[in-house]
């Protein structure tokens, strides 16, 4: 639910934010809203890759009813403020899949933010989530998941990885789980960490110049996330636009 006054850095959901920026584009769109119905699937590709003075707040409200599955893939890439909000809903047998990437430099602030609301016994959700940032840029996933009393057999996982190619670079990661039933299979990992000098050596050992070989190792090193989209067209635009960025943070 959009929120009626402008948050403040005691809102643990924008501890890490530009509010600033947020001002210039307050008060944000509406929540956007999507309703899965039993047994249905939907997928869902959103490119945030906003002009460099822009300020942009997309949220979105899931819900799935009893075996509905929803797959987004996000790349968050634009803007001083580019900040990207899911929260989801899972009843009896849902599953929910999320593949995103944050890819920033300069002084840009962008952010992934989730929750998962397992209400329902027998659900499932899986989010794998890649930053990589540069110059003095900050990127952000936070991300919630929480497991009603009575959702047994929940299983959640969570796997987040930042790379910094700058020691003025900045990534908070913040997987968090809540749970209240006892029959559950939930795990979760963060690491930060900077490009493999062995690696960079290697692939420049073998001809390839030193920007090009940096941007190969990234683009492994994200492009993983973007694995499941199923229609080529929009998966090509999505690498096209991951690379134009990474090639524009080095």
């Amino acid at each position: 639910m959009a929120l009626a006054t402008l948050p403040t850095r005691r809102d643990e959901a924008w501890r890490y934010s530009d509010l600033d920026a947020l001002a210039t584009a307050w008060p944000t769109p509406p929540v956007e809203t999507i309703r899965v119905a039993a047994g249905e699937a939907i997928a869902r590709v959103i490119v945030q890759d906003a002009g460099d003075d822009a300020a942009v707040v997309r949220d979105f409200s899931v819900e799935l009813e009893a075996g509905a599955q929803a797959t987004f893939h996000v790349l968050n890439t634009g803007g001083k403020l580019g900040r990207v909000t899911i929260d989801v809903t899972a009843r009896e047998g849902a599953h929910f899949e999320l593949g995103a990437a944050i890819i920033g430099g300069g002084e840009q602030t962008l952010e992934i933010v989730t929750r998962l609301n397992h209400v329902e016994p027998n659900a499932t959700s899986n989010q794998v989530v890649r930053s990589v940032l540069g110059g003095k840029a900050t990127g952000s996933y936070l991300g919630k998941v929480a497991v009603a009393r009575g959702a047994q057999k929940t299983d959640a996982s969570q796997s987040v990885k930042a790379m910094l190619l700058t020691r003025t670079a900045t990534a908070n990661a913040k997987p968090e789980l809540e749970i209240f039933a006892d029959d559950v299979k939930c795990a979760h990992g963060a690491t930060v960490g900077e490009l493999d000098d062995n690696a960079l050596f290697y692939l420049q050992s073998r001809g390839i110049a030193p920007a090009e070989a940096k941007v190969l190792l990234l683009k492994a090193f994200v492009g993983s996330v973007f694995d499941g989209i199923a229609d080529a067209d929009e998966r090509a635009r999505v690498e096209a636009a991951a690379q134009a960025a990474l090639e524009r943070v080095l």
